[in-house]
Order: C-alpha cells, then structure tokens, then sequence
C-alpha cells in the first residue's frame, strides 16, 4: 500500500479511539506495516491499538516508544508456540483485572492506582472486594438481552428495553410507593432476623414475608447471604417489598471474549488468550489420547486407599493419562502433632508406588491440591501448596509433580480448566435464605449458583475467610470451559452455560469413585474402583 494513504489509514483507526499519533510514531508504524498485506492490514492495525491500550498511558498523545513496544508485543503473540500446551498458574500469579466504569473495559493493575495485593489486606481492600463484584456483574448484567433496548426502534414504545436496572439510591431518594422495579444487590443481614440489599449506592430493608410463605417467586439456585440477586418487587416506607429473586444472568465464554478481545484473563504465559491460537486448537484435537484423572480426599494414611490406587495405576500403565490431579484431605486424621511427620510418611508411600509402574512414573504429570484440613495457615482462601519440607521427598522422587495452590488453575491448549478444593455444597445449603424446594436437584442449583455469582464462593466472610486483596484468584469470569469443585457430595457432571462442572466425590467414602475427562472432545468419565 502507497505510505501516504497507510498513513492516512492509521490516523483515521487511532482517532476513532480517542488516540493521537505523533509524527515519528506515524511515520515507524507506517515503515513497520508496509510489506503487510491489506486483506489483513485492519486486523493488524486493531492488535497493534489493543496493545497500546494495554500500557500505561499518560495522555492520548502516543509517542513513537509505545508503539515500537505495541508492535514487538504482536509480533511476539503470533510466534508463541509449543510452550502454551500445558501449564499449571497457581492462584497467586494469576492477573488482576479492574473493569472500568468509564472506559467500558478491564484494566491490568499497572494500568490502576490500586496497590499490589498484600495478604494483610486492608479496609480499603475489604471493600473494593464487594465491589468488584458487584461491577463484573452489573456489566454482564446490563449487556444481556433483556436488559439492553434494541438498536433499531420500530415503534416509540419498543425503545424502553423490557427490564430496566435500578440502584437503591434510586429507590431511597421516593417519598410516594415506587411499584414494579428491579434492583441488583448483595443480600446481607444487617440486623438479626432482618434481610437488606445492598449496592455500591445505598442499602435497603427487605420484605420476605412473600418468601417465607413460599408465595414469593425463587429461581433456581442456592440464595445465600453475600451473594447477588435480581430482586424484583415495589418499595414504599423505606422497605423493598419482593416479589421474585432470581440471579444475574450467566455469559457464555465466547460472548465475553467478543466484548474485550483477547485479554489473558486467565493467566499463564500467553499474553493474549489461548482461545485465540489456531496452532493450539489443532494441537488439542490431534491429540485424541489426552486423558485427565481427578480424585478428591486422597486419604493416603489408609491402607485401602493406597490398594485402590495400586489397582488404578496398573489398569493405566499401558496408556498413561496425561496428568493425575490428587486434591486432598491428604489425610483422614487431619490432626495431632504427629500429622506433618505421618503425612511425609504418607507420600513416600504413593511415590513408592507410583515408582513401581515406569510407564507413568515418565510420562504422567502429578499434580497435588490441598484440602481444607491439610497442614497450612488455617481455613483461608487462597490456600497456598504443602509446605517444601513435607513435599520435597516426594518430588525428588517423582520429578513431574507439582504442588499447587487452592485453587488452581490448568490451562491445556486453548481449554481453561478450574479446580477447588473445599466442602461448598454443605455450606452453601446451610447458609440460605430459603432452601430450594426441589431439594433432588441439588447440583444443578449448585452451579447455577457458582457460574451466575461468578465467584467460588458467594459466601458471608465468617463463614468463607479470603485474603481480601486475592478475592480476584476466586473470580470464574469469564467462564472456563470446565470447573472442577471437589466437595465431599455426591459426585456429579453438570453442563450450563458451555462449561463444564464436575465433583469426582470423596474417593474414600463414594465407593472409590473418579472422574476421567478428555480434552479433545471434552467428554468425562465415571469410573469407580469399588469391588476391584
């Protein structure tokens, strides 16, 4: 393409969002894009803005230095290849996000005046937690369908989308009965016995009486304290009178991605999304023979557990899986003073084992993730991995193992797995507003639930500690496409949204049963050891 009229081209793409290009910066990104063929030439130039807009910015004025570290930031995305396949992002190194209000978009810390997350968090990060929340949410919220007015207007009446979001604000600032409103908030009790709803704008007293006399409509899910719900209903005397709740709606992955590119929300060493690698995708689908083994309480002080998983290694030693995913209790007497030294006893024992079958010893990867009751510093979440000295033994032994944190994630080829480790089911069910009334269906309410909140634990503090400056490591948005939560319920695989969420069940108590996943067509498995 003649130089002036890629100039011309570049000017015109970088005003449209708000960019100025100086001169020198003009003239190196017309030199640099030259030889690119003009099919792809708009692609190129939108990678080249995104990256811009990545970095720290002073003013809207680009010097030639920003765009010279944009350019070889693209350059190096397209050269990325084999070292993506597999990798293990431990939940303190994955990225943080803050969406923007303004901007309409998520932006990297650096690019923030937050402070780098610290374990003594403090007031401030308490409350940018619930507020943080609260944002992703509304977003997604305000971009579904029902809430959006329709671009193109047939009628005067059609313009008015069919719901419309309020904020309490809105609600408190009415003297007269305001009638037929919904209102996006965090439920919390702030008076024993008596419910409110919450926004970054005000709080509000609720009526349940509708709820409590099952009149009241719930949709599906766990309604617990501190999660966030659409409550619909009238308000009048300084009380919001509710008629239904129901919960955010859900957005799929790929919507998500539509709206803001190829960020790496995820974490790993991609600097754009691996959903984006066409290299990835082929490599994932060739590769017919990957196979994921999940097991949860991997009691390995009980003799039975250490048989089963003997029996286990030998039916998988002429095709070993990919990975083995050990989640814990480690241990079925998570206490005493003799529980570090037992629980290095105990690992000997499995590297032993595992020793005994070359095949796997090779060619699998171990992966370890500790449970609630495991040796570390109490019940907080993030957890991080067994301590080097418990582990190291292990290690030496079997080389290909990782001991990671709770939770963790597994990023294979372009597939984004999440695992967790924590008894959820039980706790959410105690901690509801209402219990569901088709209590058969517990799982499905259950991931709902997850996926809808987008966070692990839509949890009150007191009863779900996290490190307040790391509640972003508990985010599930945008969605993965398989979220492992390993709880001491029965087993289940469940499907909403396109991702996929499965609990293999304790290994002890559920008959030995656990769950094979494979990801080239991402299918999963029940397998149980019981009677072997």
């Amino acid at each position: 393409m003649e130089p002036e009229r890629l100039r011309r081209r570049l000017g015109s793409a970088f005003r449209l969002r708000g960019l100025l290009l100086r001169a020198d910066a003009l003239k190196y990104l017309t030199e640099a894009l030259q030889s690119i063929n003009e099919v792809e030439l708009d692609d190129v130039i939108e990678n080249v803005i995104d990256a811009v807009e990545k970095q720290p910015l002073s003013s809207n004025m680009i010097e030639q230095s920003t765009v010279e570290a944009a350019v070889q930031e693209c350059s190096q995305a397209s050269d990325e290849t084999i070292e993506n396949v597999f990798n293990i992002i431990g939940a303190f190194d994955i990225p943080r996000y803050i969406y923007n209000s303004e901007r309409k978009k998520f932006l990297p810390l650096s690019m923030t005046n937050f402070p780098v997350p610290n374990l003594f968090g403090t007031a401030r990060d308490k409350a940018e937690l619930f507020r943080e929340r609260y944002s992703i949410l509304q977003q997604r919220t305000h971009r579904h369908e029902l809430f959006t007015p329709s671009a193109v207007v047939a009628h005067p009446d059609d313009g008015r989308s069919q719901f419309q979001l309020r904020t309490i604000e809105t609600l408190l600032g009415n003297t007269a009965k305001v009638g037929e409103v919904i209102v996006l908030g965090m439920i919390t009790q702030l008076k024993e016995g008596k419910f409110f709803l919450e926004d970054p704008t005000g709080v509000v007293q609720l009526d349940l009486n509708k709820a409590i006399s099952f009149f009241c409509d719930f949709h599906s899910g766990l309604y617990t304290e501190s999660c966030f719900v659409l409550a619909e209903g009238w308000y009048e005397d300084e009380v919001f009178h509710v008629n239904a709740f129901g919960f955010p709606p859900t957005e799929p992955s790929a919507t998500t991605r539509a709206f803001y590119g190829n960020v790496n929300f995820f974490g790993g060493p991609s600097s754009a999304s691996v959903k984006a690698s066409a290299k990835l995708k082929e490599l994932e689908d060739e590769n017919e023979d990957a196979m994921f083994v999940f097991l949860s309480d991997v009691w390995l002080d009980q003799a039975e557990v250490l048989e089963k998983l003997h029996t286990m290694f030998s039916g998988y030693s002429s095709a070993p899986p990919t990975c083995f995913f050990f989640c814990g209790n480690f241990s079925s007497a998570p206490y005493g003073k003799n529980q570090i030294q037992s629980l290095k006893g105990s690992l000997k024992a499995l590297a032993d084992i595992i020793c005994e079958y070359p095949s796997i010893h090779k060619s699998s990867r171990f992966v370890f993730v500790p449970g609630p009751e495991d040796p570390g510093p109490g019940s907080i979440l993030p957890r991080p991995p067994l301590a080097e000295n418990i582990t190291q033994e292990f290690r030496q032994l079997v080389p290909f193992s990782v001991f990671t944190t709770n939770p963790c994630r597994i990023q294979y080829c372009t597939q984004e797995i999440i695992i967790f480790r924590e008894d959820l089911v039980n706790k959410m069910c105690r901690n509801c507003v209402r219990f569901p009334s088709s209590n058969m269906d517990i799982p499905n309410h259950f991931v709902k639930t997850i996926l809808s909140q987008g966070h692990l634990t839509p949890l009150p503090l007191y009863v779900s500690p996290v490190y307040w400056a790391y509640d972003y490591s508990l985010r599930v948005y945008p969605l993965p496409d398989m979220l492992i939560i390993a709880d001491k319920y029965d087993p289940f695989t469940v499907t909403n949204t396109d991702c996929l969420c499965i609990n293999p069940g304790s290994f002890p108590r559920s008959g030995f049963s656990f769950k094979v996943f494979y990801p080239s067509n991402k299918t999963v498995e029940d397998s149980k050891l019981q009677g072997l």
